[in-house]
Order: structure tokens, then C-alpha cells, then sequence
């Protein structure tokens, strides 16, 4: 910064508001600083530069969830980052892909990197690791998932209540049958929406039938595995639900491949691209991961500059948005169906 103080015959001080963009500065002035810095291949330091700020603050957050190829961890990223750059503030980014051990090891790094908080969609089920960073200063938001053994701000998506909206309208249309298709259990959104599901079935007075229950799916060829399994035996569901958008996918393509999508219903929590151009379009239970990203950052920006605020949960509702898929009506006697694909039914 001297040297391009020297250059364009001006204080230091001028070409800190230059660099900072403070608008005290004539803008002939400014352009001749930016010149110079131009010339002298000047990049400022903004890690040094927070270093000398009175309160400390490095203009910057952290981000962390689950998987950034995933279409809703992507929508969270979206959001979080227009609300940050409005702000002025830069964004960090990792993903977990549900391992505990890396989110404590991303979070405690991006921490050490001097972020002003972070923003967790949490893989683990114990988050004291962050208590001491917290007492220190480092805001905390727990996106779609919340905080475990930790008193933080959350935002999550109604899961239990929009699982069984879903449900409810696949009973509504006369099935009894219905399978479930989800991840882990233990993760928090998955748990709710599996709740949903078995609270749908027990306000129709429909006992849950364990064999047309699948849990442990991660990815979409498991989940087209897993939904021609299920359909392969001697009393199929005449309706899937599926508790997660990879999942809905997978499963759409094993009632493809089974010639078989227009005689199963389908519905599934998440949307996701081309769900309403497929034959049949896919009726979801939409969450709105734009939402919870920009309320998480809003929090987050608040709490930075308010941190004795008392922690709040939030909630954001879900939308059931009707496609063709979920309006199929049960056959009077479903039996099981063929391994190979016969055309549609």
C-alpha cells in the first residue's frame, strides 16, 4: 500500500478508503490509486486487513452441507451466497457427504480460517466440539437439520407434517398398500418424514406393514435396486412414497424399466428438475431450500453482531404440488409384477 501511495502521490490513508471503498475519495483521486495498484499488480490482504479491524471481522462465513451436486444443497448455496454479497461477504463451501468426522474437521478449519460463522447442514449427532468457538465469538446456524447437545439458531423444513400431507393424498385416492422408500433413519429430516408417513397411516386407522418399508438408501441406482425388489414380491404396494429426491428418482426409473409407472402411484418429498416433465409428471412434497438458506444467512448476519440473542427454531412449511403420478388409482388386486419391462400398464 505505500508503494502504491507513492506512486500516485497520495496518503496511505487515501489508499485504504480507495481499497475499501469508502466514498470519501474524489473519483479522479480514486481511478489514479486504482491506476497505480493497477501498475504495481497490488491485491490487498484482506486476511491481514481483518486483522486490524477493531472488531476483528474477516467478511467472511462458512458454509457446510450434505452434497453441493445435490439440487437442494445447491439452492441452500444459491441463497446463502446473494444474501452474504449483498452484504459484502464472502462465502466458504465444503461438503460433508453425511461423515460426522469431516464436518468436525471442515468446521473447525474454516473456524481457524477466521470466518465470522458458519452456516451447518450437520452430519453428526453431537455438536459440543463447537460449544468453545461459540463462547468465543463464532456465530452458528444449523440449516434443514438442527444442532444436537447444542443451543444454536435453526431453520428446517416441516418434514413430519409435509411426510404426511403426501401420505394422506395417496390414501385419499384408495391406496392401502403404500411403500416407503428413505435414507438412514438417523438422520433428523429422514426420521420426521418416516414419522409423517406412519402418522398418516394411523389417523386412517392403517397399521404399518414393516415389509413395505425400506430404509438406508443413498443414492438413485440403490433406490431402483431396492423399488424392484419391493415390487417383485407377492402383495406389491400400489403406491410409493419416497422420503428424498435421489430416491424418487431411482425409483422412477425401476417402475420405467417394470412398464409399470402408470399402474403405481408415486409421490415423493423433494422436488427436483424435469420431475414435471417426466410421463408421468411426479407429484412432490416441495420443500423450499431457497428459503432456508437465505433465512439461515439472514440469522446468521444478525447473529454476528447480536451473539446474546437466546437461539429460535424455524420452520419453514412445504408445499404438496399434484402431479399425474400420485393420481393413479389402486388395481382391485395387485399381484406381482413381471422382472422385465411389458409395456405400459
Amino acid at each position: 500500500m505505500r508503494d502504491v501511495a507513492a506512486l500516485a502521490g497520495v496518503s496511505l490513508k487515501t489508499v485504504s478508503r480507495v481499497v475499501n471503498g469508502e466514498p470519501a475519495v474524489g473519483a479522479a483521486l480514486a481511478e489514479r490509486v486504482r491506476a497505480a495498484a493497477t501498475q504495481l499488480s497490488y491485491q490487498p490482504n484482506h486476511t491481514a486487513s481483518s486483522l486490524r479491524r477493531s472488531d476483528g471481522r474477516s467478511s467472511t462465513i462458512g458454509l457446510l452441507v450434505q452434497d453441493m451436486s445435490n439440487p437442494f444443497s445447491a439452492a441452500i448455496f444459491r441463497a446463502v451466497e446473494d444474501v452474504a454479497s449483498a452484504a459484502g461477504i464472502a462465502v466458504l463451501a465444503g461438503s460433508l457427504n453425511e461423515d460426522p468426522d469431516r464436518e468436525r474437521e471442515l468446521a473447525l478449519d474454516l473456524i481457524a480460517r477466521r470466518v465470522d460463522g458458519l452456516i451447518i447442514v450437520p452430519a453428526g449427532h453431537d455438536h459440543r466440539y463447537l460449544q468453545l468457538e461459540q463462547r468465543s465469538g463464532t456465530a452458528l446456524v444449523f440449516a434443514d437439520r438442527p444442532p444436537m447437545l447444542l443451543a444454536a439458531d435453526a431453520v428446517v423444513a416441516d418434514n413430519r407434517g409435509g411426510a404426511a400431507t403426501g401420505v394422506r393424498y395417496l390414501l385419499d385416492r384408495g391406496h392401502r398398500r403404500i411403500g416407503y422408500l428413505g435414507d438412514l433413519r438417523s438422520i433428523v429430516p429422514v426420521g420426521e418424514r418416516y414419522a409423517g408417513y406412519l402418522e398418516a397411516l394411523a389417523q386412517a386407522d392403517m397399521p404399518a406393514d414393516p415389509s413395505l418399508v425400506r430404509h438406508g438408501i443413498h443414492a438413485p441406482g440403490q433406490a431402483t435396486a431396492t423399488c424392484l425388489e419391493l415390487l417383485s414380491g407377492p402383495t406389491p404396494p400400489t403406491a410409493l412414497f419416497t422420503a428424498q429426491n435421489m430416491i424418487t428418482i431411482g425409483a422412477a426409473r425401476a417402475l420405467r424399466q417394470l412398464g409399470r409407472e402408470r399402474s403405481i402411484a408415486l409421490l415423493g418429498f423433494d422436488d427436483f428438475e424435469l420431475a414435471d416433465l417426466l410421463q408421468p409428471a411426479v407429484t412432490v412434497v416441495a420443500q423450499d431450500p431457497a428459503a432456508i438458506g437465505k433465512l439461515s444467512a439472514e440469522l446468521l448476519l444478525r447473529r454476528i453482531v447480536a451473539p446474546d440473542e437466546l437461539p429460535e427454531l424455524h420452520v419453514i412449511p412445504t408445499r404438496l404440488i399434484v402431479r399425474q403420478s400420485a393420481d393413479i388409482l389402486p388395481a382391485a388386486r395387485p399381484t406381482a409384477w413381471p422382472t422385465s419391462r411389458t409395456g405400459p400398464g
